[in-house]
C-alpha cells in the first residue's frame, strides 16, 4: 500500500510564493506518475502539474495553462515530489492534493486514472 502525505499549505497575499512537497511512503519505486490537483469550492477537482519519471528514462513534466511559467514541479533522487508555486494569484486558492500511478511513467491529467491521493492541504491567495 502507498501512503502519499502533503505539506507546505498556507496563507500568503498576491504575488508570493509557496512550496508544497508530496512523500510517498510504502516502497521503492522504479516509475511513477505524481502530480498536484486542486479543488476550489463547488468547482471540480483540476489537474495543475505533473512529472513523470522512470529509472531508464528521466523525468519528464506538465502543466496546466494557468499555471505555466508560475508553478514548477520537480522531484528528488527519492520518492518526494514538489510544486513551487510563484505569483500567486487569488484564483490558485484551493485545496491542492498529491496523487499518484506507480504503474506507469507517462503524463496522466485525468483524476480518475490515479490510484492514489493524498489527504489535501490548503493553499488561500488573499488579494
Amino acid at each position: 500500500q502507498v501512503q502519499l502525505v502533503e505539506s507546505g499549505g498556507g496563507l500568503v497575499q498576491a504575488g508570493g510564493s509557496l512550496r508544497l512537497s508530496c512523500t510517498a511512503h510504502g516502497r521503492t519505486f522504479s516509475t511513477y506518475v505524481m502530480a498536484w490537483f486542486r479543488q476550489a469550492p463547488g468547482k471540480e477537482r483540476d489537474f495543475v502539474a505533473a512529472v513523470a519519471w522512470d529509472r531508464w528514462s528521466g523525468s519528464r513534466t506538465g502543466y496546466a495553462d494557468s499555471v505555466r511559467g508560475r508553478f514548477t514541479i520537480s522531484r528528488d533522487n527519492g520518492n518526494t515530489v514538489y510544486l513551487q508555486m510563484n505569483s500567486l494569484k487569488p484564483e490558485d486558492t484551493a485545496v491542492y492534493y498529491c496523487a499518484g500511478i506507480f504503474s506507469r511513467s507517462a503524463i496522466v491529467y485525468t483524476p480518475a486514472l490515479y490510484e492514489y491521493w493524498g489527504k489535501g492541504t490548503q493553499v488561500t491567495v488573499s488579494s
